[in-house]
């Protein structure tokens, strides 16, 4: 019983010491939580972003009246009941996929305010284990953006969790289903630029009608490059100047609108009934039903508001669609079909032909610049899944640059953006016509719509935990348009709708080798890992000299010893006198507290001076170029050896990593130092995260319980480490060359010896991203067969 109470108490010290200790991360986790919070309290900063959102998000959608109707009709209008079908069915289309799907549904399943097809798959990786990469820890679970729900074992969404993880197979065409959804939205960041200032340049023939189709082209080609240029100035900068152009430019289609149904009647407004789709599809054949994907269009810019969502609260973006997106767009579609019920032949030029003559240039010039904005918003949004792509390992390592200190989701990068102006350009030079470039635009809009709502039925059913049935309804209404679209768009595959997919092809063999090669690798490190009996066996010298300094090894293995040391320390005779190795791992979350980033457990017994450092960052996180990293590591490494002196006094096994966060209990295996041959005084216990904590012996007891002793022993651990600081600090990267075997098919050996190894050699090197002085930097390569 005394024994009981005296485990209480002492736990009691622990867990005073664990809240006084934790403080700092409560707080810091409040603010997080209370961030959204706070800015849905004012009102004036929701106004703000709503005007800002609508320079960077509904640039695309915006600009869609200026193409629609011409590529609906691409054979002109033999009855003029079509008309009001085709209008009805932009109506409709309206309503259920950007207002009802996207804006109310859609956004709602961001990842803590983060858009796009790699955040809804980054929410799936925390409620089930889905992520082909296992570099996740349960310690990785108490980080406070960690969230996730928990439901009952018997409930079908834990029926379809364990259906999911069951089999590897349905893992990997979930993330297949995602990086097709990513490669179309990237196409969509070369097609919109392309159809919309192409559309915009246009109107400058209709005035013209003698002008050559060439003179529009070099037009359109000048001002992507302009637009490409200004990328670098960042979506802060940017946005506040599209924003009143966009503003304006909403404002003049509605009030056109406005203006043509008192023109020419308002029998268009018929079209709200829904009985004329129906009579619209009845008396056409294979070229009504093609006609589809030109109506489609009316609903593109759907896919790039949801990826620039992280640019802008949830709620901003549907002020602004409500309020003045939706009804002007309502208004400019129903004006021009009232155009086109009384002037049947002007389809080609619909939009600029039912602009009033007085204010037709004031218009041209707006609507250019509108187009501009219009690429903005997928080229914003291509950057943010790019990005995010990354940080899950599954694109080639870039260089990204954060435009904005006040808005860390702002980003711009370099390589992608000249590479888009590029393909862009050639698309545009190359079609010289926007009914090709739009049924290009069409095939991929449809299919980046199919793959999020397939990925959005299991984040309704895990992460929402809906009814089946409410499920089933928004399945059933979302397959309905848009598998209908689909079909309509593969009928213009041979009318330039096989560009997307061309594109598309093209980044998912880049994106699905890297992951392979990815995947591979981390797998040959987690089967080559030093045993912890072999690095015992050595000693504390390891069998090498231990020369003054600190040696900082980069794995990506967050628990273990790499194969990378023992090839290092088996090939050179000697070896810095402490050892940390250092993984930077990302996380299916938007963003680590710095708080929370870092992680830092002791290899081994003291006398090793071996310890190893995980910095955890998420998808949104930048990992600075600059030296606060090195900084930080250290910081966390004096402020573990005086947490593990202090937690010495105790008697329970509890092992302390990072700011007084506590982690697993020691347990598992127990090594006998005579069996591995190592010499040492003390027993050791090997955790479950593999790191080697001395249990301490009746004599070690009585040593630690003397805090004058004790601490000491710190103050002399710390002095030695700041000494070997001082003394210099070596940066040691694997250099881990991934080859196929001699047996392998000939398409792995393309992909592996080929493909891999071209995007290895022209990606950015670990040294660059970790900004690793050359004259400091040791590469130790190995190569291995797959």
């Amino acid at each position: 019983m005394d024994s009981i109470n005296g485990e209480t108490n002492n736990r009691g010290s622990m867990w005073d010491l664990e809240q006084k200790l934790d403080q700092p991360m409560d707080e810091e986790a409040g603010k997080i939580r209370n961030m959204q919070a706070e800015k849905k309290l004012s009102a004036l900063l929701l106004l703000r972003f709503a005007f800002q959102s609508l320079g960077v998000v509904y640039g695309d959608l915006g600009t869609s009246p200026l193409y629609v109707f011409y590529n609906t009709f691409t054979r002109g209008i033999d009855d003029r009941e079509d008309v009001i079908g085709a209008l009805s069915l932009i109506i409709y289309s309206l309503t259920l996929i950007p207002l009802l799907k996207y804006v109310f549904i859609v956004c709602r399943a961001n990842d803590n305010g983060q858009g796009g097809t790699f955040a809804l798959y980054s929410l799936l990786c925390r409620h089930a284990k889905v992520n082909t990469i296992p570099n996740q820890h349960r310690t990785d679970e108490t980080l406070t953006t960690y969230s996730r729900n928990t439901f009952p074992e018997k409930s079908f969404a834990a029926a379809t969790k364990r259906w999911l993880e069951k089999r590897a197979f349905r893992k990997n065409a979930l993330l297949l289903i995602v990086l097709v959804g990513t490669c179309m939205a990237i196409g969509d960041g070369i097609l919109t630029p392309a159809i919309s200032v192409l559309s915009a340049s246009g109107g400058i023939k209709v005035e013209n009608p003698k002008m050559s189709t060439e003179v529009v082209v070099i037009v359109a080609a000048v001002i992507l490059v302009g637009l490409f240029s200004m990328q670098h100035y960042g979506t802060d900068k940017v946005g506040w100047l599209f924003a009143p152009i966009v503003m304006l430019w909403f404002l003049l289609i509605g009030g056109i609108g406005v203006y043509n149904i008192c023109k020419y009647g308002a029998t268009v407004l018929q079209a709200f009934s829904p009985v004329y789709i129906y009579s619209y599809l009845r008396r056409g054949g294979k070229d009504r039903w093609a006609s589809l994907g030109g109506v489609m269009l009316s609903i593109t810019g759907t896919e790039a508001l949801f990826a620039d969502l992280g640019h802008f609260p949830v709620v901003a973006i549907q002020i602004a669609f409500t309020i003045v997106v939706f009804p002007c767009l309502l208004l400019a579609y129903c004006g021009q079909a009232a155009y086109l019920y009384n002037n049947t032949g002007h389809v080609v030029d619909a939009f600029y032909r039912s602009i009033p003559d007085v204010i037709y240039w004031p218009v041209f010039i707006i609507a250019t610049l509108a187009a501009i904005v219009a690429s903005q918003a997928t080229i914003s949004a291509t950057f943010s899944i790019i990005k995010q792509a990354l940080a899950l390992g599954c694109f080639p390592r870039v260089k990204v640059v954060h435009t904005s200190k006040k808005f860390p989701g702002q980003i711009y990068i370099p390589d992608i953006n000249w590479i888009l102006m590029i393909l862009c350009i050639a698309v545009t030079v190359g079609f010289k016509n926007q009914s090709q470039i739009g049924n290009a635009y069409g095939t991929a809009v449809v299919i980046v719509m199919l793959a999020t709502t397939f990925v959005m039925i299991l984040i309704m059913l895990l992460v929402w935990r809906c009814h089946w049935i409410v499920v089933l309804i928004f399945t059933g209404l979302s397959l309905l348009v848009e598998l209908t679209y689909f079909s309509a768009v593969l009928f213009k595959i041979d009318q330039g709708g096989w560009v997307p997919l061309v594109i598309a092809a093209a980044f998912l063999l880049v994106m699905y080798v890297w992951h392979y090669g990815t995947v591979k690798r981390y797998e040959f490190e987690m089967h080559s890992k030093v045993s912890m009996a072999w690095i015992l066996g050595l000693g504390p010298s390891l069998g090498l000299v231990r020369v003054p300094g600190i040696g900082l090894v980069y794995t990506e293995l967050a628990s273990g010893v790499p194969h990378i040391f023992s090839h290092f320390i088996t090939n050179l005779p000697a070896i810095h006198s402490v050892v940390i190795f250092v993984c930077v791992k990302y996380l299916p979350v938007y963003t680590v507290p710095e708080d929370e980033r870092f992680l830092v457990k002791r290899i081994g017994p003291k006398n090793f001076h071996m310890f190893r450092c995980v910095a955890r960052y998420g998808y949104k996180d930048l990992h600075k170029k600059d030296d606060g990293f090195e900084n930080k590591l250290f910081d966390n490494l004096f402020l573990f050896v005086r947490l593990e002196s202090m937690m010495d006094g105790y008697s329970d096994s509890e092992e302390y990593s990072q700011c007084g966060q506590q982690t697993t209990k020691s347990r598992d295996i127990i090594l006998n130092s005579s069996g591995s041959g190592a010499q040492s005084d003390v027993d050791l216990t090997m955790t479950s995260v593999d790191t080697i904590m001395p249990v301490k012996s009746p004599q070690a007891n009585l040593t630690a319980r003397s805090s004058g002793q004790g601490s000491s022993h710190t103050v002399d651990e710390l002095d030695f480490l700041s000494r070997c600081r001082d003394a210099g600090v070596a940066h040691i990267l694997g250099n881990t060359m991934v080859r196929a075997s001699r047996d392998s098919k000939f398409y792995k050996k393309i992909a592996v010896d080929h493909i891999y190894a071209f995007l290895r050699k022209i990606c950015r090197e670990n040294s660059v991203i970790f900004n690793v002085p050359h004259e400091t930097l040791l590469n130790v390569g190995q190569v291995f067969y797959v």
